[in-house]
Parts: C-alpha cells; sequence; structure tokens
C-alpha cells in the first residue's frame, strides 16, 4: 500500500505571518494537532503543532500570556523545514520516517508542491483495514 492510497488530500495551511491565535482557531476547526505553515508563493516552510504552542506557553516568560497568542507569528514558533514524502512511498517508509523523525504527520509532495498529509491515525487505519480484510 502506498502513501497516495491513505493520504488526505484536503489539507488547510497557515500562514506564516498569521498569528498563533490564528493558527490555533484553524487546528481547534479542523481537529488536527499541526498545519503545514506556508509562504507566499504556498510553498511548505515549517509546520506548528500542538506540541510548539504548548512548549511555548511552557516556556513563555514575557509579563503578559496574551502576547504569545495574539501577538506571535506562526513563523516564530513553527518547527521548520518539516519531513515530506512522495506520494508513492511506501507505508513501511512512513512509518519508519515518522518514529525515526519523531513526527506524528508527514506532508506529501510531488513536483515541488504539497498534494496532502499522512498521519499516524491514516497509518494505523490503513492497517486496521487490511488486517480487517484478510
Amino acid at each position: 500500500m502506498r502513501v497516495a492510497d491513505i493520504m488526505q488530500t484536503e489539507v488547510k495551511t497557515v500562514h506564516r505571518d498569521a498569528t498563533v491565535a490564528e493558527a490555533i482557531s484553524l487546528l481547534a476547526e479542523e481537529h488536527v494537532s499541526g498545519l503545514p505553515v506556508v509562504d507566499e508563493a504556498e510553498r511548505v516552510v515549517g509546520v506548528i503543532s500542538t506540541t510548539d504552542i504548548l512548549q511555548a506557553e511552557a516556556d513563555w516568560r514575557g509579563p503578559n500570556r496574551l502576547d504569545l497568542i495574539e501577538n506571535t507569528p506562526v513563523s516564530e514558533l513553527m518547527t521548520p523545514r518539516p519531513l515530506m514524502v512522495s506520494p508513492d512511498a511506501t507505508i513501511r517508509e512512513v512509518a519508519q520516517q515518522m518514529l525515526y523523525g519523531e513526527v506524528h504527520r508527514l506532508f506529501v509532495e510531488e513536483g515541488g508542491r504539497m498534494v496532502g498529509v499522512v498521519s499516524q491515525t491514516d497509518l494505523v487505519r490503513a492497517l486496521a483495514t487490511k488486517k480487517a480484510s484478510v
């Protein structure tokens, strides 16, 4: 089974200049734990996750905690250069890349543009479905 068979193709993005508050709203609306961060040309330049936001909250030393949420651009908290995978990659390759990279999702790239995302949940669902059909 390939990534193209299980990836999600409807992927919401957040611009690198968006505020953390905007990213939090989108994360909550979409019921996801991470979003690709894009530049002006819609190229993926990073990923912002709930872990990034919680880490920033835990480390925040400013006098006003709302500054972190309302005035901080996503680019300051995002993880730059997220791991990318081809739609032709196998589930095993993706599982290994997630485990070794200690990430919960990989963005799927083809021809230099993002075409989807595959998460740990997608992998487990694919394994459960395959096992059920045996």
